[in-house]
C-alpha cells in the first residue's frame, strides 16, 4: 500500500478558472474536469473544462456531469495529450470536505478537488482521493 500522498500542482490560470466557476454559479455548485501530467505522485493540472452542473433539483447541495460531457472529457484529453486526472466542484457556504454522497459516486484514481465558497473572499481549496479501503484520503494542493 502506497502511503504517499498526491501533491497537486495547479497552473495558474487553470485554478483561477476554477475558482470564477465557483463563484459565478455561487450559490449553486459547479463542477469540471482537470487534465494534466502526472509524474510519481506529483499531479499537475494544465487544463481545465467547465462543465454546466445538470443535477434536476438542488444544486446547491449536489452537482451532476452528463456522460456526454464525460465523454467530451475524454475525448479533450487524448486530443490534448492529456491525462484526465480529476473533477472538481464547489462547496457553497460549506467546508471542502467530501459528503456521503461525494464518496458514493466517486472513482479510484481521480482527484476530487472541492472548492468551498463562503463569500467572493473566502474560499478555500482542498483535494481528495479514493485508497483501497474506498475511504476519502486527502491530497496537498501546492
Amino acid at each position: 500500500m502506497n502511503n504517499t500522498k498526491s501533491i497537486l500542482l495547479f497552473q495558474p490560470d487553470v485554478y483561477q478558472k476554477m475558482l470564477d466557476d465557483a463563484i459565478h454559479c455561487f450559490p449553486d455548485e459547479c463542477c469540471g474536469f482537470l487534465f494534466g501530467t502526472e509524474n510519481e505522485n506529483i499531479r499537475s493540472f494544465t487544463k481545465i473544462l467547465v462543465v454546466e452542473n445538470t443535477k434536476e433539483g438542488d444544486k446547491k447541495r449536489r452537482f451532476s456531469i452528463t456522460p456526454r460531457d464525460y465523454m467530451k472529457a475524454e475525448t479533450l484529453a487524448s486530443e490534448l495529450d492529456l491525462t484526465l486526472l480529476g473533477v472538481y466542484h464547489s462547496h457553497p457556504v460549506h467546508p471542502a470536505i467530501p459528503s456521503e454522497h461525494d464518496l458514493s459516486v466517486a472513482m479510484p484514481y481521480f482527484s476530487y478537488v472541492i472548492v468551498s465558497v463562503y463569500g467572493e473572499n473566502d474560499i478555500h481549496v482542498r483535494s481528495w482521493k479514493l485508497n483501497e479501503e474506498r475511504q476519502f484520503e486527502e491530497e496537498l494542493v501546492a
